[in-house]
């Protein structure tokens, strides 16, 4: 035997109706808005003028790339152990601060 459904107002179902396609035409409207803000930001340059490409010389490029790798140690530790590897820069480069970074850094 079917169970009989509550009587549901038409009108009600109408403005439920209506609500919801107002959120979703709201929805549209934020979203048209965000892709116009994309588009502009994404202007392209004038076709006369090329950007000038970069040119790194490989040894720049190492230096850059050691660089981030201590940024990137140096990032994760507490102070002290931050001035202990700063003080091992200055006396014995780079890489030697990297080395000992790491090492704190993990454990």
């Amino acid at each position: 035997m079917p169970r009989s459904r509550k009587k549901v107002s038409i009108g009600r179902e109408l403005a439920s109706a209506r609500r919801s396609l107002r959120a979703l035409e709201q929805s549209l409207a934020r979203l048209a808005a965000q892709v116009r803000d994309i588009n502009r930001s994404n202007v392209t340059r004038p076709a006369g003028k090329p950007r000038r490409k970069l040119k790194l010389m490989p040894a720049r490029l190492r230096a850059l790339r050691l660089h981030g790798r201590y940024l990137g140690y140096m990032r994760q530790l507490k102070s002290r152990a931050k001035a202990e590897v700063r003080a091992l820069r200055a006396k014995k480069r780079v890489r030697a601060a990297i080395v000992r970074a790491h090492k704190l850094a993990t454990g």
